[in-house]
């Protein structure tokens, strides 16, 4: 190891239950219980656009610790989970696949370690409209 540089682990992520290749997948990853699932005033998290239609990601070099992932399938393309009366109307899960009830999950309830080994996050993507 160079002198002073931090370990780092790979994070491999598939989506399962994608209902259409239409649009991106919208990822949020953070360490920051604060700013989950939303990464908004976060400056260390990873946010990625991919598309749908890969099913599959990765984030090839991420220091180790407790991570948690927030994943939005935007169909539409508009850069947000779009809802209608605060119901997702697009696809949207989470590390570890906690339930949302009445909201997106606590962070404790998403989070995962990511250590030396590596990880592979299977995320369910869920609909209810």
């Amino acid at each position: 190891m160079l002198g002073g540089a931090a370990p780092v682990s790979r994070l491999d992520v598939t989506l399962d239950r994608l209902r259409s290749a239409k649009g991106m997948i919208r990822v949020c990853l953070t360490a920051d219980p604060g700013n989950f699932p939303a990464c908004v005033d976060d400056r260390d998290a990873v946010t990625l656009s991919v598309p749908t239609r890969a099913g599959r990601f990765a984030f090839p070099a991420l220091p180790r610790g407790d991570y948690a992932l927030a994943v939005i399938h935007d169909e539409n393309g508009n850069g947000r989970l779009d809802t209608f009366a605060g119901i997702p109307r697009e696809g949207y899960g989470f590390s570890r696949n906690p339930a949302a009830r009445f909201g997106p999950p606590r962070f404790a309830a998403a989070r995962f370690t990511l250590d030396g080994a590596g990880r592979e996050e299977r995320v369910t993507v869920r609909y209810i409209l």
